[in-house]
């Protein structure tokens, strides 16, 4: 037995239906949070809205207007429900986050705590960090989409679509962003080591790379280039974190 690490918590020997049982308080709370959330997003639905708006208004040519088009009288009934249902998703991810922890948490040795502390923290943290990178690169994306088109067409954006596109592409960056946690995580594990890392750098350039071109949904160049740049230098500290952590 490990002196160093202390004892199991009480809940290690829970029962398997006392685990369920918890687990269902867990989601149950969170399902509560999840309401509270959409319900604070239906509210800020104009706030959102305009949010989301901001890098079409920059990437409209001057003379044009920066207004979205709805094709049939429910369109903007169902945009506000979207919206209500991706803000309150969005809102309630650290709630999220934090009751996931709650519930593993109390299993684990003082010193896995630490990591799971950690862990979550740099998890939200990437993840909102990723999605303002996607919401700052997406005007771009636009400003090239327009171009490609020729001058003698004239966009108009439907809700849906326009917000689809800008919501999977912030969706992507943060998920993406979670890269360094996994692979830190796997040192951790000792599943992979920094060493291999380091040999495998060839080859993860080109994956990495690859993965952008294909995965971004705007298949623009500088939505590419905004999540391939950050995700070379995440494997690249995951190294240095993993020889630092390790030793």
């Amino acid at each position: 037995m490990e002196a160093d690490d202390g004892p199991l918590s009480s809940a290690g020997s829970m029962s398997l239906f006392e685990h369920l049982a918890e687990l269902r308080k867990r989601l149950i709370i969170c399902a509560l949070a999840f309401c509270g959330t959409a319900t604070l997003a239906w509210f800020l639905y104009p706030r959102v809205l305009r949010l989301f708006e901001h890098p079409y208004c920059l990437s409209v040519p001057k003379g044009h207007a920066c207004t979205l088009v709805v094709m049939g009288p429910l369109d903007a009934f169902g945009i506000r429900l979207d919206v209500t249902g991706y803000g309150g998703l969005i809102f309630a991810s650290p709630f999220f986050l934090f009751h996931l922890w709650r519930f593993i948490t109390p299993g684990l040795r003082a010193h896995e705590r630490k990591f799971a502390v950690a862990f979550t923290l740099s998890s939200i943290i990437l993840f909102f960090a990723g999605a303002f990178v996607a919401w700052l690169t997406f005007p771009h994306a636009l400003t090239f989409l327009h171009s490609v088109g020729g001058p003698g067409i004239v966009d108009l954006f439907t809700p849906s679509k326009y917000l689809t596109l800008i919501m999977a592409l912030m969706a992507l960056f943060g998920i993406s962003f979670e890269f360094p946690v996994v692979l830190i995580g796997l040192e951790l594990a000792h599943v992979i080591t920094p060493k291999q890392l380091s040999h495998w750098r060839r080859v993860a350039i080109v994956i990495i790379v690859t993965f952008s071109a294909v995965a971004t949904p705007s298949s623009d160049p500088f939505s590419m280039l905004a999540l391939a740049i950050p995700m070379l230098i995440f494997y690249e500290g995951s190294i240095l974190i993993g020889r630092l952590v390790l030793r």
